[in-house]
């Protein structure tokens, strides 16, 4: 029930019960070990993220280069590491029940802390199958993901009361639940209201996007083919589209080392060969940099440029979060051997800084905070990028092809939409086989380009600025519900047994 209530299967009812039988099961079982307790977590947990995360296999596959059954023995493991949280979860409630306090803090507060404090790879909040329950997810600009987390485990909490306790009093945390979840959802449609309100007077930026659907093996060996595809649709779309503002293609659109020196970028990425019409509209793009390095060697940077009509560079943006396996091989640099064993992971090197790109646009600078690969799915990266540069537009330029076509590029523009809705900004998602989107900013799906289509979209973003709730205070149900956990199970019952003495 859980990985069907997720991103990508998006059947969300099930989110609401998918944690009813885990809390009837340790409820009803006190005197359970820890180790069965433990073991029932993680079996819980790996069918969640093996189902979930089934795509995994085939990502591996192409990451690394070694083979389907190699790639599952690691997806095992990588599905095993994902399923502690479960155990986490699972051994938190156990003990704080064991210790006398009720069920519905300690479920609520364990959810939280492992949403926030357990290291993953991916973020898999129990919020996330809700995002195209636009109304519902409104109250992530106050707490992010987390505080929708919190209400949805409260359902389950109030739905386990009332269909398995004995006592009178069952029916009250299904009426608490449901009024938590009435006024989420209250607070979800003043807001929608209220930012449509503020999008349809804000200045308007027309933004095309391209997706060429190009295989990986041609993207990797015949990059000219890709750039090709990349200048005819975007020419295309100009014809489409008269008085385009942008142009933006996905990561490596452009697959070739630019020239860290040249100012000037229209004869190598805007067309024009052969005497070619060459294109005649701004542009950012993913391309690939290389620069030397203090150890003398060149560094490599998987870099977003953005270039002004006439070729001229106005900016860079190298990826901080680089994709182990894909980009990096972690130990790589202690032992090389790594990296011949996986001939297919690159060897980048993180950028430094969260800066927009600036675009100048009807007399105004135009701040594009600039997201590449899987950088929009992470909450705090994305926040701090907004408190320091105040962007107009997030752009999430990235490459979904390594996962085929599986419902992995279906949950990364779920995730990413979320970023939508914690800052109110309009969202342009320009990948290189699917999912291409745009996402208005109250993080509802404009217009999409599924995973294989070759075409190209176009749309009016709105230009908003501004903070919001969460874009100051961040991840506080997390910490909010680290420090009652941390109460609930280590701190409260030693404190009550020292009175008692």
């Amino acid at each position: 029930m859980q990985f069907v209530g997720f991103a990508g299967f998006d059947v969300w009812p099930f989110a609401f019960v998918c944690f009813v039988p885990a809390l009837w099961l340790l409820q009803r079982s006190p005197a359970m070990s820890a180790r069965r307790t433990a073991f029932l977590g993680l079996v819980h947990g790996y069918a969640a993220y093996a189902g979930g995360y089934y795509w995994m296999v085939q990502t591996l596959d192409a990451f690394s280069g070694y083979g389907t059954a190699a790639a599952t023995a690691f997806a095992s493991i990588f599905w095993l590491y994902q399923a502690l949280q479960h155990v986490a979860f699972y051994l938190l409630v156990r003990r704080g029940l064991r210790r006398g306090w009720p069920l519905a803090p300690l479920a609520i507060a364990g959810l939280l802390t492992i949403e926030h404090a357990f290291p993953t790879l991916f973020p898999s909040y129990l919020a996330s199958g809700f995002h195209e329950v636009t109304p519902f997810i409104q109250s992530a600009d106050l707490g992010g993901a987390m505080l929708v987390s919190a209400v949805v485990m409260g359902v389950n909490v109030g739905l386990h009361h009332a269909l398995v306790a004995r006592d009178p009093g069952r029916w009250r945390p299904l009426v608490f639940a449901a009024t938590a979840a009435a006024l989420n959802l209250g607070y979800g449609l003043y807001r929608v209201a209220d930012v449509d309100a503020r999008a349809a007077a804000a200045p308007q930026l027309e933004v095309g996007m391209v997706q060429t659907s190009l295989a990986m093996d041609l993207k990797r060996h015949e990059p000219m083919e890709g750039y090709q595809r990349h200048v005819d649709g975007s020419l295309r779309l100009e014809d489409e589209r008269p008085g385009l503002d942008l142009i933006v293609w996905p990561e490596s659109g452009y697959n070739f080392f630019l020239p860290n020196d040249a100012s000037n970028l229209r004869t190598r990425v805007m067309g024009g060969l052969r005497g070619r019409r060459s294109i005649e509209t701004p542009m950012l793009f993913g391309g690939l940099a290389r620069r030397p390095g203090e150890d003398g060697e060149d560094d490599l940077f998987n870099t977003a440029y953005l270039i002004d009509d006439d070729g001229d560079r106005l900016g860079t943006y190298d990826k901080t979060y680089l994709l182990a396996f894909g980009e990096f091989m972690p130990l790589g640099e202690l032992f090389p051997i790594l990296y011949e064993w996986s001939p297919n992971t690159g060897h980048f090197t993180p950028g430094s800084h969260v800066r927009p790109l600036v675009l100048p646009f009807e007399g105004q600078d135009v701040r594009i905070g600039t997201l590449i690969c899987y950088e929009d799915v992470l909450p705090g990266f994305t926040r701090q990028m907004v408190r320091e540069g105040d962007p107009h537009l997030l752009v999430n330029i990235t490459n979904d092809t390594w996962f085929g076509d599986t419902l992995e590029p279906w949950i990364h523009l779920a995730l990413a939409k979320f970023r939508s809705v914690e800052h109110h900004r309009a969202l342009a998602r320009s990948t290189n086989g699917g999912v291409t989107a745009f996402v208005d900013p109250a993080g509802r799906t404009m217009e999409t380009l599924s995973f294989g289509e070759i075409d190209a979209i176009a749309a009016e973003l709105p230009l908003l600025t501004g903070t919001t709730v969460y874009a100051v205070l961040g991840d506080w149900p997390g910490w909010m519900g680290l420090g009652l956990t941390f109460w609930l199970v280590v701190v409260g019952q030693r404190r009550r047994d020292d009175a008692e003495a």
